[in-house]
């Protein structure tokens, strides 16, 4: 049996600032994160009820928290790229959704949303690994 299975995470607290506003007004202060992890249908149809059977998210979901608070962010396009490219070190994952939005803005939500299939998930792993030098400067492009 040849099949997908889709790991979805919905409206993760990022702890995070993003964007510059000018004094006196306030920013979004709430930043959510949509996931949606395409991985085999082995991570999810499984045989016994161990860790070992499945995809375990919890250290990516580290590595956000850790990438959301390294730093003020400009732009949302930036951090989002930050996640996928993290999401983009776990070979079981084989298409990635993602979505960044941050509220209030007018009222509501205002955010960037990434969809990569197969195809772009592993160019995206390819330009990683050609950006990674091996004195860790990464390269001049």
């Amino acid at each position: 049996m040849t099949g997908q299975a889709r790991i979805v995470m919905r409206d993760l607290h990022l702890p995070c600032t993003i964007g510059h506003y000018p004094a006196g007004t306030v920013g979004p202060d709430l930043h959510l994160l949509d996931l949606v992890l395409t991985v085999s249908h082995e991570h999810l149809l499984v045989a016994a009820d161990e860790m070992t059977q499945v995809f375990d998210y919890d250290p990516l979901l580290a590595q956000i928290s850790r990438i959301a608070c390294a730093r003020h962010y400009v732009t949302q396009e930036y951090l989002l790229t930050r996640i996928v490219q993290a999401c983009a070190v776990y070979k079981q994952i084989i298409a990635i959704e993602a979505q960044l939005r941050k509220s209030p803005v007018g009222g509501g939500t205002v955010g960037v949303e990434l969809i990569l299939k197969s195809e772009d998930l592993e160019k995206l792993r390819a330009w990683n690994a050609d950006q990674a030098e091996p004195d860790g400067q990464g390269a001049s492009h």
